[in-house]
């Protein structure tokens, strides 16, 4: 392993050991804030140590400072020889990142219920990438009188959600004087909510008064959050060995949103149906720009069309995997077109099955 990822992975364990004792102690001085600080630091340590241990950059040319969080994300969430993380394990990190935003700058109250939740799936998803990254098991690293934050598993996201809202309306009742206290009680629902869709909110308080009012109305909270009624969590083992993840439930697929859009985390829910944005063949594709199936092929391998999720996707129906392109592959072909030689594309990207002209 190199020196720097080896670096970075005990930082991140150092962080996650840190996080659990946190959240095991006996007392809630700074528990729920310090727990979500530090591990969405184990987690950004982890992402920096495996992109370097897999060939990647963490810092930009010339550039003094290390790449953020969100880019971590996205390079180990897209980058082709990178890649080690799946979209629902984004979906994770992505909660957990915006929900330290605002525990360390705002006010956050979060149930024990609701934490235990990303805490325990954190610890779950923090396992699954060492073991796949670096081969290693988390027991293993972590001292022997370590407590891996519960022994019991929680209540299902809806029931959890149905107690959090309950909680809340109590709050909002007429003549209550904790308004305050049921907007900071609120504002994790409404962040859990935003990751899920792709958002990177942190509510004003208007908003939340007018979903407090909404509540107490009558409304059902899974008409205001439907990002949260598309996630499931699903436990397995007991004690030490419990594991917890998110699971999406049938809707909206995920699709990686481009980066420096405002306002959007790494993973978003696509609003369109796969196939009509994937909506071209590689036959297809090669007609738009006016080549042949290998040239289109060589073209497509010489702008890494198949790493960029704009213009490629890997589309199952039944028991095949069909590659399909975007109208954007069009565009980024042509454009590319204009400024080199299609012959000297196919000398050095032509399939292996064609001879050179």
């Amino acid at each position: 392993m190199k020196r720097e990822a080896r670096l970075l992975l005990g930082k991140a364990c150092d962080s996650l050991i840190l996080s659990i004792e946190f959240f095991n102690r006996p007392h809630d001085l700074g528990r729920a804030t310090t727990t979500l600080i530090l591990l969405d630091h184990a987690f950004e340590m982890l992402l920096k140590a495996s992109i370097v241990h897999r060939g990647g950059r963490i810092r930009e040319k010339r550039a003094k400072e290390t790449i953020g969080f969100d880019k971590c994300a996205r390079c180990a969430l897209s980058d082709g020889s990178i890649k080690f993380l799946t979209e629902e394990q984004a979906l994770i990190l992505q909660a957990i990142n915006n929900l330290r935003d605002a525990a360390q700058h705002h006010l956050l109250d979060m149930s024990e219920n609701q934490l235990y939740m990303h805490t325990q799936a954190g610890l779950t998803l923090f396992r699954d990438l060492l073991m796949q990254v670096f081969g290693r098991d988390l027991c293993k690293l972590l001292p022997n009188r370590v407590l891996p934050v519960s022994t019991s598993a929680p209540m299902d996201l809806m029931t959890m959600f149905d107690n959090e809202i309950n909680e809340i309306i109590k709050l909002l009742n007429p003549g209550s004087r904790h308004k305050l206290e049921a907007q900071a009680r609120l504002r994790p629902l409404v962040i859990l909510d935003a990751s899920v869709k792709g958002a990177k909110e942190q509510p004003s308080p208007g908003k939340l008064k007018r979903l407090g009012s909404k509540l107490v109305a009558g409304t059902r909270w899974q008409d205001l959050f439907p990002g949260v009624s598309s996630i499931e969590i699903s436990t397995t083992g007991t004690g030490p060995s419990l594991s917890l993840r998110w699971t999406k439930k049938e809707g909206p697929p995920f699709h990686v949103v481009p980066e420096g859009t405002p306002g959007a985390t790494v993973v978003a829910v696509r609003r369109v149906d796969e196939l009509r944005f994937y909506n071209l063949s590689l036959s297809q594709l090669a007609e738009n720009v006016g080549l042949t199936r290998p040239k289109t092929t060589a073209m497509v391998r010489h702008l890494k069309l198949e790493e960029d999720a704009d213009c490629f996707k890997p589309v199952p129906m039944g028991k095949t995997v069909y590659k399909r392109y975007s109208q954007k592959a069009i565009d980024r072909i042509k454009e590319e077109l204009g400024k080199v030689s299609i012959e000297e594309v196919w000398k050095t990207h032509r399939p292996k099955y064609h001879k050179a002209a």
